[in-house]
């Protein structure tokens, strides 16, 4: 018999707001990218442009959104992925094949994804507030604040606006990041070359990193203007159709900045998660 360590049902959620505090600039540069209806600024311009306005501060505009989406949104996909992994996997005796990797991923992503639409539509327009004339701006103190007044003014019905949306980004990029970190994780230890340390860590957490960010550009692009909109969009086949007027570069507006910040928030993500594991993990005999 040997022991080894299993995540606790929160851990992913603690990992995700530590990664999201290193990364939340390179996640607002990416919104005010694909908020724009015709491409007029690159990443370093645009980077440029929001700290030259508002001061480098303004960066970190929505924080406590993006706090609050990763404590709803990941925690939520992490515990259910990684319950259901660990009890089917156990009653198996051993590693779970790919393709259960990926519904169980799937379907943790999509429930994860309708529980964080609330915060993340806050999240969206707390970071697009600081490129908007000061007569336009919605000016959310914090996520509770914008919370509140999105029920208030807009209804309840408001704060799930772009959930079909958001759900099935939350089941693509979770496909990308946990089943597809698992699987090569399991794959580069099973070759002998590289044991389960932070290199391995590392190299796998960019594998999944580059497998999220191709699989979810397109559906994210939608998901942030049907958020970040004032009643523009009829729905998401008028979303659709409007972005599709940009052409296939429309749905992969903001992929660089998506992918620097994806990735480094994948790679950090997992790296915690890892050591939270190590450290603070249940102890399991096997």
């Amino acid at each position: 018999m040997t022991e080894k360590r299993v995540s606790r049902w929160y851990f992913g959620g603690v990992s995700s707001s530590a990664a999201a505090c290193l990364t939340h600039p390179l996640d607002l540069i990416k919104v005010h990218l694909q908020t724009q209806q015709e491409v007029r600024m690159k990443m370093m311009g645009m980077a440029k442009s929001v700290v030259r306005r508002e001061g480098f501060l303004s960066l970190y505009s929505g924080l406590s959104a993006s706090l609050c989406r990763q404590m709803t949104y990941s925690l939520s996909r992490f515990a259910i992925y990684e319950s259901v992994r660990d009890m089917i996997s156990s009653h198996n005796h051993g590693p779970i094949p790919f393709y259960q990797k990926v519904l169980i991923s799937a379907f943790g992503g999509f429930a994860g994804g309708f529980i964080g639409t609330p915060a993340d539509l806050v999240n969206v327009r707390m970071q697009n507030d600081v490129k908007l004339p000061l007569e336009l701006r919605r000016n959310y103190s914090h996520a509770l604040d914008g919370l509140f007044r999105v029920w208030k003014e807009e209804g309840l019905n408001k704060l799930f606006s772009g959930a079909t949306m958001a759900s099935t980004r939350g089941a693509l990029v979770t496909v990308g990041q946990l089943a597809c970190y698992d699987q090569s994780k399991q794959l580069v230890l099973a070759t002998g070359a590289m044991t389960d340390n932070i290199l391995t860590h590392f190299l796998v957490s960019l594998i999944a990193g580059s497998c999220a960010t191709v699989l979810c550009q397109p559906l994210d692009v939608m998901k942030t203007r049907l958020m970040n909109s004032n009643g523009e969009y009829g729905g998401v086949l008028h979303c659709l159709a409007e972005t599709a007027k940009l052409g296939p570069k429309g749905f992969y507006k903001g992929l660089v900045p998506a992918a620097i910040r994806l990735m480094p928030h994948t790679v950090l993500t997992f790296i915690f998660l890892e050591q939270l594991k190590k450290h603070f993990g249940v102890v399991v005999i096997t």
